[in-house]
């Protein structure tokens, strides 16, 4: 099989996974510990895919399939485990289920991640000789860095009346956290609008190989264009931060990670860009967003209606975006980074990491 079908199969396959996996965990369980010990697996995957490019552990990597993709959930399982109890402990305080601020960091380490990996290219961590401790070392900084970010930026005050605010958790740091949350997801998504355009303009400025000045150039351009498109939607449209989240940022990453990834950016490949790019920057919106709209018709049948707003507690936004980010895009990553698409890839060349 070959792309595009290729893709759309294993996409689809996905999904329906996904829907079923959501359905049989309740809602409670998909709301609380479910989406939160998923997402912790995520920065896994990201150094797996991305930094290793599935090269890594030697010894995994020459298993022959499904051997090597089961070893490889295994040991994205343990990371998990250890993350979230981390986070659980440290940022939680060991309530149950975990708490918003517990929750919230563990969605921004993902976001770092990605940057780490992608926009600063694993610097300075590809120039360790061992990939492999390579990759751990910025696994390690990742979750570092993101805890800094936690510490200074997270302001929990508006949640003071709310039965989970405690003050001892609450950093007290310069900005609403959910603002923080979101304009960093909003940011990321800039991220992948520079990936459909191959870098461009900013492969103008610098040269990508030229590290860390590129992904210097290429994080500030993410957070200043991800910033503006925040305060128009907040703002000037005057969305809540998490309604806009799930409206504009998340839809368009997930389509972004069907285009680039499960599909191997292989729509409009005849176009030079950048209209290659705006294409499929267009393509993402539509197809993320119509996905998203699908997903939220599904919500009744498969968690029970749940209000949305400021006066549900976001909880119908909170459920669209763990079913988009916390549970399809994991399953996403684990059947592409981890299995290489098998058994659909049975026969035929593996699928680049």
């Amino acid at each position: 099989m070959k792309q595009p079908q290729l893709g759309i199969s294993a996409t689809a396959l996905i999904i329906a996974l996904s829907l079923l996996v959501i359905r049989a965990l309740g809602v409670d369980l998909f709301m609380g510990w479910a989406s939160y010990a998923l997402m912790g697996a995520i920065p896994f995957a990201i150094v797996v895919g991305a930094f290793w490019k599935g090269a890594e552990p030697k010894p995994i990597v020459r298993l022959p399939q499904p051997a090597r993709g089961i070893a490889f959930l295994l040991l994205a399982a343990v990371a998990a485990a250890a993350v979230s109890w981390g986070h659980w402990i440290t940022r939680g305080a060991g309530a149950s289920p975990p708490v918003p601020m517990a929750v919230m960091t563990i969605i921004t380490s993902v976001v770092t991640t990605f940057f780490l990996v992608i926009v600063l290219g694993g610097w300075p961590f590809d120039r360790f000789r061992n990939a492999l401790l390579g990759g751990l070392a910025l696994l390690v900084s990742a979750y570092l860095v993101n805890a800094v970010i936690f510490q200074v930026c997270f302001d929990f005050g508006f949640a003071k009346a709310a039965p989970f605010y405690s003050v001892q958790l609450d950093p007290g740091g310069l900005f609403n956290a959910w603002n923080v949350v979101v304009v960093m997801v909003t940011a990321l998504a800039v991220m992948f609008v520079f990936l459909f355009l191959d870098l461009w303009p900013l492969n103008r400025i610098a040269s990508p190989s030229v590290q860390p000045a590129f992904g210097l150039i290429w994080l500030v351009s993410c957070f200043i264009i991800g910033l503006a498109i925040f305060w128009l939607g907040t703002s000037v449209a005057g969305m809540a931060a998490p309604t806009f989240m799930v409206r504009v940022p998340i839809p368009f990453i997930f389509g972004s990670i069907l285009l680039l990834n499960m599909l191997g950016g292989t729509t409009f490949a005849g176009m030079a860009q950048p209209g290659r790019g705006f294409a499929g920057i267009v393509l993402a919106m539509v197809a993320g967003s119509v996905l998203a709209r699908g997903y939220a018709a599904l919500m009744p049948v498969l968690s029970g209606s749940l209000p949305a707003g400021v006066e549900g507690n976001f909880a119908a936004e909170v459920w669209l975006a763990n079913a988009l980010l916390a549970v399809t895009f994991p399953l996403l990553a684990f059947f592409g980074d981890f299995f290489g698409l098998w058994p659909l890839t049975r026969g035929s060349a593996r699928p680049p990491g």
